[in-house]
């Protein structure tokens, strides 16, 4: 890989190469940031459901009553 003339390809082989106690970390322990990933897209969606509609006050009653 790291004498492919692909640069792109390189480069990802080369940060990976680099973080590579982290992507054992994320591949090997059983935490998860999923439940977090999926509020967020949760009230990213809500904010995209009311953009221009309403203010701050509803979208907030929105997220914490949902």
């Amino acid at each position: 890989m790291r004498g492919s003339g692909l640069r792109a390809l390189r480069v990802f082989t080369e940060g990976l190469i680099r973080g590579q106690d982290a992507v054992r970390a994320g591949l090997s322990l059983p935490w998860s940031s999923g439940p977090v990933e999926g509020n967020v897209n949760r009230i990213k969606m809500l904010k995209r459901q009311m953009y221009g509609r309403a203010g701050f006050v509803l979208l907030r009653k929105r997220v914490l009553l949902a």
